[in-house]
């Protein structure tokens, strides 16, 4: 920008992108004095760099603002998780479906954990067709992104919105 282009030649375009043609950088700064803006390399070529004449300030301040923008529509995914045991009471069930469903509206991923304990672990099938049941109440709103698995004492499933 300004005194840091050390090139011997320089192709200078307007703010308005008109070709002025290649010059000497002393040339370019002192047209870019002339219109109260900033000379600033655009693309460093390495015969003749390319410079434009822009008010840098105003430049900075549009890039921030772009940033901030995107930044703003951009949706943070959250990994929610609900814990059940195999031999869940049906209205316990409904709370956390109800729970699970809020999730989805939100546009949440939910990770759901069925604890063993004890002599439940003889019974794992028991918690698969828990896991089962849930998948299929979720069926048309949501996707599998992990099939059950059992890790340990634990079994998980994590189901993700459409």
């Amino acid at each position: 920008m300004n005194d840091d282009i050390r090139a011997p030649r320089i192709l200078v375009i307007t703010d308005d992108g008109e070709k002025q043609g290649p010059m000497s950088p002393d040339q370019g700064r002192e047209l870019a004095a002339r219109a109260g803006l900033d000379l600033v390399e655009v693309s460093p070529n390495d015969d003749m760099p390319v410079c434009k004449l822009m008010d840098w300030g105003k430049h900075k301040y549009q890039q921030q603002k772009k940033k901030a923008e995107a930044k703003k529509k951009q949706k943070i995914v959250e990994i929610k998780e609900i814990k059940m045991r195999p031999n869940i009471d049906k209205h316990d069930y409904e709370v956390k479906t109800k729970a699970m469903r809020r999730f989805f509206d939100d546009g949440d991923k939910v990770k759901v954990t069925l604890r063993f304990r004890g002599r439940e672990m003889a019974h794992q099938e028991r918690g698969m067709e828990l896991l089962n049941k849930v998948r299929e109440d979720f069926e048309e709103t949501t996707k599998v992104e992990a099939m059950p698995k059992l890790e340990g004492r634990q079994m998980m499933m994590v189901l993700a919105p459409r």
